[in-house]
């Protein structure tokens, strides 16, 4: 009867260890939780680099392909214009501050 309670004794102990390393423990589920919500950010970060990546080949691509890319990007950052063509800017108008009653004090 007292090796049977030894032996019960020990299973328990042993239950209990094995759950403090399940749930609090070095590689519990915590850690592996926290694990999986980088993954899945680190994943977010490349797919987005990913996108800028394939942006950026396909305007490598445009630009080796033809002259029509290299005229609109020396336009558009550049500001060059063709020969013959006439430039115009247009300015906005500032907007004027709407006056202030200047009331005097009674």
């Amino acid at each position: 009867m007292r090796a049977l309670r030894l032996i019960l004794l020990v299973l328990v102990v042993l239950l209990a260890w094995l759950q403090y390393r399940l749930w609090l423990g070095n590689g519990g589920t915590r850690e592996v939780a926290a694990l999986q919500a980088k993954v899945e950010q680190q994943a977010r970060q490349n797919a987005g680099l990913q996108e800028r990546n394939d942006a950026l080949a396909a305007e490598v691509a445009d630009l080796k392909s033809g002259e029509a890319a290299i005229e609109e990007r020396a336009r558009s950052e550049l500001g060059m214009i063709k020969p013959g063509e006439t430039f115009y800017r247009v300015v906005e108008p500032v907007a004027e501050p709407a006056p202030v009653d200047e009331e005097t004090p009674p």
